[in-house]
């Protein structure tokens, strides 16, 4: 009897997973007679059992529920939405019972009166004649099982303890493999390799035999989702359609008991948090009811689950001012953050968006709990959401916890498994060879991948076995890892070998190493910590903030010159945008590369803005052909100088190339420098000039034409953007460029015994201004002479009358070009006949 009695639980409690799932779906739809007939079925072979074991408390609910569904099956009563929420109720009451039983092996004591009195009752309503006829053009029966066609394959039922024992066993003949095979493989001998090769060939049928019997289809978990979708719904308000794609897709009976609380909690957040009310979906063009999809597919070794909604999307303000208010962090630190860094803080423990406390959510544990379960099993889930379209959360799961295909790295003397899973590439680095190098990109490194910049961290430096200022190994192997849309190289010493390791999990003392997910046991009996992919991530991205700093954060440089030398090669950074030609702007020019969310573009005044690390940033097309995409990401290159910065829209980043650079000058395109050979490629050289003040209409801007006779220019500006700006352009024109940082450099500069032809000078520079720079020159007699013109962005008649009584030959205000081209013409021209300025 015992083994009856555990029968039929097992076949009860997946009986009760298809009732839930039908009978939301006949709510939907009354006039389904096939899906009704199926609840009929099953709840029929539920009471039938209860009988044959002697069950009478789950036999007499089971017996009225029947009743009922049995009438609306021959239509003899109109099934009202009150009904099937009675049904459904009564469903729950078994579920408690069988669970009861389950944990007792013996009925509970109570009675169910309550709810069987409402079903009987639901069986006195007078019939409908209109009912009876509709349900007649679909009187026709339904195929028992036998009558189904097909022939089913024999099963048996193995209780999970056997097939956990199993998978243990498995797991060690595997490590006791790897441990024959480097045996074998240190002392070389051919006698053994046969057998070992036939022992890994059984071990790795038998390890596979073994995955495939513990494999659920995912499912099995989803089965529950309708009913808890539908009663959530009740709840909020709102009308929620479940859409299921991939249901078939198998997974590890041991990732789906961990995913199985996420997924739920998931589906609760979208319903909650994310589908608005019937009302607000009206008003915003939305259909009346909202839909959540779950997805689940393979993807490579792994399973990718989505868990999407066509809500509001997230509200990243909101959720910033959260984080401020709670002091995760700074408002500054705040503004700075893109968006999806910003997602990331509803994963944080204690954390919630919800205006109020409810029984769905408030309490800001929800999301904490799908966070953790996911990373521990070595997974990832990642957030996208667009405003007013909807959310989806991206879950990356491994297809099993037992064993795992790695790949061994050496890292400082040290071995780390990292899972293969997340790795998308191997790349060489070895300088001089042909193969990948490490570049340096404003303090950041980069190395690139085809047509794309990938960053680079050194392993070693990321776990701290190195100083972050240290020097960078040249010769080694980049490991590109992608998790979600997070794309990063990590630098290691060596690559060893792949293997498959046997997953033992932490000691707890050492569960805060964040970046790890276990340990393992190599062939040699060595013990090496497994890389947790999700940790990395966010250890990456933690160095990457405190890595590059940004402008602000710069310490002021100490006076310098330098001497910009028309010989040499030059970095470009190589892009297109608008049309085939590619284009490029010196390297020295770039703060940063972006690829940002369109939907993060807001317009205002006819221009286009973007929320940018604390500032808001204009952006500007870097031709006039460009439109905005409709949706996804978007190039950009960041240019930035003090508080100004301002971002370039291009349609993709090429490259960044050193090149001997030759400029052909174009007159009749002022965005344009001119255009050069870069790489044996015709390429057009931007004036940066040109773009800058598009995005801030009080920027420098400086070009010049130009000049049949070399000469040599002084600038002098306290900026260290505009200096990298002009020079090239000076160069381009057939000037020899001397630059200065300040008074004291440009001093220092004109004191060495070097010609300097004329001096352009900014007015306005802190400290020592360009005043004080004209009337040191003009106190020393070997200076009387020299040519100088003045700059600034505010002229005014004082300014004017004390330029001129310095003997200053012209006065240009910065924001004109023609003047400052005209004025150096003037003046070089003047001195190349010997006649005064």
């Amino acid at each position: 009897m015992d083994e009856l009695l555990r029968e039929f639980l097992t076949e009860t409690n997946e009986h009760l997973d298809v009732v839930d799932v039908e009978l939301v779906r006949f709510e939907r739809d009354p006039n389904d007679i096939d899906v009704l007939r199926n609840v009929f079925r099953l709840v029929h072979t539920i009471k039938g059992t209860c009988g044959f074991l002697g069950l009478p408390r789950l036999e007499a609910i089971a017996h009225a529920a029947e009743s009922l569904l049995g009438r609306f099956r021959e239509g003899k009563v109109e099934v009202q939405p009150e009904d099937v929420a009675l049904i459904l109720a009564s469903i729950d009451r078994i579920k408690h019972i069988v669970a009861e039983l389950d944990r007792t092996e013996a009925e509970p004591p109570g009675t169910d009166r309550d709810i069987i009195d409402q079903l009987e009752g639901s069986l006195t309503r007078p019939q409908e004649a209109a009912r009876v006829a509709r349900l007649a053009p679909t009187a026709e029966a339904l195929p028992n099982e036998g009558e189904r066609g097909g022939t089913r394959q024999p099963t048996i039922r193995v209780t999970v303890d056997v097939l956990e024992h199993l998978m243990t066993m498995v797991s060690e003949l595997v490590l006791t493999r790897n441990q024959l095979l480097d045996l074998a493989r240190r002392q070389d001998d051919p006698a053994l390799m046969v057998p070992l090769q036939r022992l890994s060939h059984v071990t790795v049928e038998l390890q596979e035999g073994v995955m495939k019997a513990r494999m659920q289809p995912i499912g099995t978990v989803w089965q529950k989702m309708p009913r808890i979708l539908r009663d959530l719904a009740v709840d909020l308000g709102k009308s929620i359609d479940l859409k299921l794609r991939g249901p078939e897709t198998e997974l590890d009976r041991q990732v789906l008991e961990f995913v199985k609380d996420p997924l739920t909690q998931l589906v609760r957040n979208a319903a909650d948090h994310g589908i608005e009310v019937p009302a607000e979906r009206l008003k915003a063009g939305k259909p009346e009811r909202g839909t959540i999809t779950l997805s689940a597919f393979h993807d490579g070794g792994s399973i990718t689950v989505e868990v999407s909604d066509d809500g509001r999307g997230l509200d990243y303000q909101r959720i910033r001012r959260i984080a401020v208010g709670r002091g995760l962090i700074s408002e500054v630190e705040a503004e700075r953050l893109s968006d999806a860094a910003v997602s990331r803080f509803i994963f944080h423990p204690g954390f919630s968006t919800a205006q109020a406390v409810t029984s769905v959510s408030g309490r800001g544990v929800g999301m904490d709990i799908v966070k953790t379960n996911i990373d521990l099993i070595g997974g990832s889930v990642e957030v996208r959401s667009e405003a007013g379209r909807g959310t989806t959360f991206v879950v990356k799961l491994p297809l099993t916890l037992a064993i795992v295909a790695t790949l061994i790295v050496g890292v400082a003397g040290q071995r780390f498994a990292i899972p293969q899973m997340s790795i998308m590439e191997l790349v060489r680095v070895r300088p001089g060879q042909g193969d990948a190098v490490v570049e340096k990109l404003n303090d950041a490194l980069v190395f690139r991948q085809r047509n794309e910049l990938i960053p680079v961290i050194p392993f070693a430096t990321l776990l701290g076995l190195t100083p972050q200022d240290g020097a960078i190994t040249q010769d080694g192997f980049i490991v590109v890892i992608q998790i979600g849309r997070q794309r990063f190289g990590l630098l290691v010493d060596t690559v060893l070998h792949t293997e498959e390791i046997v997953v033992k999990p932490l000691n707890k003392r050492l569960r805060n190493l964040r970046c790890f997910s276990g340990s393992t046991i190599l062939g040699d009996g060595s013990i090496i910590l497994i890389v947790e992919p999700g940790g990395l991530v966010r250890m990456f991205e933690d160095y990457a903030e405190s890595a590059v700093p940004t402008v602000e954060a710069r310490p002021e440089p100490e006076p310098q010159w330098v001497e910009d030398d028309s010989e040499g090669p030059v970095s470009l950074l190589v892009f297109r945008a608008g049309t085939d030609m590619a284009k490029a702007v010196p390297l020295s020019l770039v703060t940063r590369l972006e690829e940002i969310d369109v939907a993060r573009i807001e317009q205002a005044g006819g221009r286009l803005l973007l929320q940018y690390r604390g500032h808001l940033m204009p952006l500007v097309f870097a031709d006039p052909a460009m439109s905005l995409q409709k949706e996804g990401r978007q190039a950009m290159v960041v240019f930035s100088d003090g508080d100004r910065w301002m971002g370039l829209i291009v349609d993709e980043i090429l490259d960044i190339v050193e090149d001997e650079l030759t400029v052909e000058l174009v007159a009749d395109r002022p965005e344009l420098v001119g255009s050069a050979i870069v790489r044996g490629r015709a390429t057009e050289i931007l004036n940066v000039a040109h773009f800058l003040p598009l995005g801030h209409g009080d920027w420098l801007q400086r070009e010049v034409a130009p000049q049949a006779v070399t000469r040599t220019v002084l600038l002098v500006d306290d900026s260290e953007f505009f200096r990298s700006m002009l020079a090239p352009l000076l160069r381009a024109s057939g000037y020899r460029v001397l630059v200065a940082d300040g008074v004291e450099a440009a001093l220092a500069t004109l004191a060495l015994p070097r010609l300097v032809d004329v001096v352009v000078t900014d007015l306005e520079m802190p400290v020592r201004n360009g005043f004080d720079l004209i009337e040191s020159l003009r106190a020393e007699a070997r200076f009387a002479g020299l040519p100088i013109i003045a700059l600034s962005s505010y002229v005014s008649p004082p300014m004017v009358e004390r330029a001129r009584k310095l003997g200053v030959v012209n006065f240009v205000a910065k924001f004109d070009r023609s003047g400052l081209v005209e004025a150096l013409s003037a003046v070089l021209s003047a001195r190349s006949r010997g006649v005064a300025a």
